[in-house]
């Protein structure tokens, strides 16, 4: 399985971005994918996850700004994040788990909240 994350960049306080993962390879070895977030000096943390029948899970403390969302066409998972704050400054990264519990990491893309 192999993992492309996009759509991180620098946005305000407030603001909004994407965040897609692209996935391609062994599919159908997927069982659920999601996000992670590393600031500087801090251990890499859950942002949100999704089965491959749609299940989310989300950090209790993201939930009310942050979607998850797939499209199994496009074999690819989406982050919104709405309401942007400068502690959201962090590399996310993106990772697939498959049936057999081997995980998988995209390269993690860099997003910077500020003014």
């Amino acid at each position: 399985v192999q993992l492309q994350a996009s759509g991180g960049g620098l946005v305000q306080p407030g603001g909004s971005l994407r965040l897609s993962c692209a996935a391609s390879g062994s599919i159908s070895s997927i069982s659920g994918m999601g996000w992670y977030r590393q600031a500087p000096g801090k251990q890499r943390e859950l942002v949100a996850t999704i089965t491959s029948g749609g299940s989310t899970d989300y950090a209790d403390s993201l939930k009310d700004r942050f979607t998850i969302s797939r499209d199994n066409a496009k074999n690819t998972v989406y982050l919104q994040m709405n309401s942007l704050k400068p502690e959201d400054t962090a590399a996310y990264y993106c990772k697939a788990a498959t049936w057999w519990a081997h995980n998988f990491w995209g390269q993690g893309t860099l997003v910077t909240v500020s003014s």
